[in-house]
């Protein structure tokens, strides 16, 4: 019986570990994020999950060894990527089906981080499983149940609902329309006491400026600078103005940017711009065509549907024309463009799973649309790794590859610096001193295809 117990104890503290292994990594080139060098032809040390050597290969480089040698062969390490606005399932009935299979399908593509936006309590039981290393997944920044227009009566309710989401061990705060001006404020003072972040959308009666001034820390889907681009006198109708008053676009005061920069600036505020969810959800491109995009098949067939619906409802009422949407998404890659050039920070963040947009998947639509919007591959990658590292004050531990830094990082076949496209197929993930080879992540992705099939 000792012996079984004891047995017992070592498998725990396996498990607990995540099974980290010392590893070798040889003949890799890597891009590090700190700078745009490449370190080419190195050998990576890994101990306990932590990186602890960065080698230059020469002829005098000693003989090394690990318990887990791999050999890269030329290819590419870079930190990985960020999902820093998703959307977790919620195991309402009990089953957590969903939430691994999320976890798989953001580490098959890259994605070693991310920062769920709509909180549940069963999201802080699959950070503890993920983080002990009980299951697979990313790193999971969660946060807590939206603070809206049905969640808050009162700024001393507000301040209740923020010292309870701080106590539950949430690790941001999540604004959604409908709070009132007192309200954030309120919110703001007891978060700020609290020592808790938050961000999310801009309600209109609050407003961009006051939402700055409050200390939001992200502004989600660069929503709020439009409302406050336009005239003073205007009075915004939701019921009239479209989705994200994409109608209103033409009455826009582009004179009125640079303070609103400045003032995002001084503030510290990151943006979560989101790209692919305007794309996919509110451009004119029809459901039917996405709905036939082959990642689809890894999420139930009941979901897809209602995705379908939702985008056809607003197709049928003319909203989505080309002619109302297209003005729109021109003034949304402006203005992402103006605010990243100006030096905002920017995270990245394509609101998976939403519509059209599959955990992971979804990342590299939202690289690809950076891209096209003119950002640099290096800005890019910032996107994903050192800025959500700063947004979350652990710049020292993760989002560089660089020794004394947590051992995440991805391996791909080419330069990603060159081609942003190879980061969709990873040859190897490390997570947390773990590794998933291309082979093993495929499998995984094979399992959730398998149980979503359609009948």
């Amino acid at each position: 019986m000792k012996r079984i117990l004891l047995l017992l104890a070592f498998l725990v503290f396996l498990v607990s570990q995540g099974f980290s292994q010392d590893i070798l990594v040889t003949n890799a080139h890597i891009v590090t994020m700190d700078g745009e060098e490449v370190l080419e032809n190195h050998a990576i040390y890994v101990e306990n999950g932590q990186i602890k050597r960065i080698i230059p290969l020469n002829a005098r480089t000693p003989r090394m060894t690990a318990e887990r040698v791999i050999d890269a062969n030329g290819a590419y390490v870079f930190p990985g990527l960020a999902e820093f606005h998703a959307h977790l399932p919620v195991a309402n009935d009990g089953s957590t089906q969903l939430q691994e299979e999320s976890m798989w399908l953001y580490l098959a593509n890259g994605v070693l981080r991310i920062r769920s936006m709509l909180g549940h309590p069963t999201h802080l039981d699959l950070r503890r499983r993920v983080n002990s290393g009980v299951i697979d997944g990313p790193r999971v920044f969660i946060s807590g149940p939206s603070f809206n227009g049905n969640s808050v009566s009162s700024p001393s309710q507000a301040v209740e609902m923020v010292n309870q989401q701080k106590a539950d061990g949430f690790d941001h705060l999540k604004i959604h329309p409908g709070v009132k001006l007192d309200e954030m404020m309120a919110i703001s003072k007891a978060a700020k006491a609290a020592e808790i972040p938050f961000g999310g959308h801009v309600p209109l009666e609050v407003g961009l400026e006051n939402a700055l001034a409050s200390g939001y820390k992200s502004v989600e889907h660069i929503d709020g600078y439009l409302e406050a681009l336009l005239p003073d006198d205007v009075i915004i109708d939701p019921t009239t103005s479209g989705p994200f008053n994409l109608k209103l676009v033409g009455m826009v005061e582009m004179d009125k940017l640079p303070g609103l920069i400045d003032q995002t600036l001084d503030e510290g505020t990151y943006i979560a711009p989101t790209l692919t969810l305007f794309d996919r959800y509110f451009g004119y491109i029809p459901a039917d065509e996405f709905s036939q995009a082959p990642e689809m098949k890894y999420l139930p067939g009941s979901l897809i549907y209602q995705w379908v619906t939702s985008k056809k409802q607003l197709e049928r009422s003319g909203v989505l024309s080309k002619e109302n949407v297209e003005p729109y998404l021109q003034f949304r890659e402006k203005l992402f463009m103006q605010l990243h050039q100006s030096g905002v920070p920017m995270i990245m963040a394509s609101d998976s799973p939403q519509v059209f947009n599959v955990p992971g998947f979804s990342i590299h639509h939202e690289i690809k649309l950076m891209a096209d919007a003119g950002m640099s591959n290096y800005e890019i990658l910032k996107t994903g790794s050192i800025e959500p590292a700063k947004y979350m004050g652990k710049e020292e531990e993760w989002g560089k590859i660089k020794e004394g830094m947590a051992a995440d990082f991805v391996m791909v076949a080419e330069n990603p610096l060159e081609n942003l496209k190879t980061m969709q197929d990873p040859l190897y993930v490390v997570i947390r001193g773990k590794v998933f080879d291309r082979e093993r992540l495929q499998s995984e992705l094979k399992k959730i295809e398998i149980n979503h099939q359609r009948k």
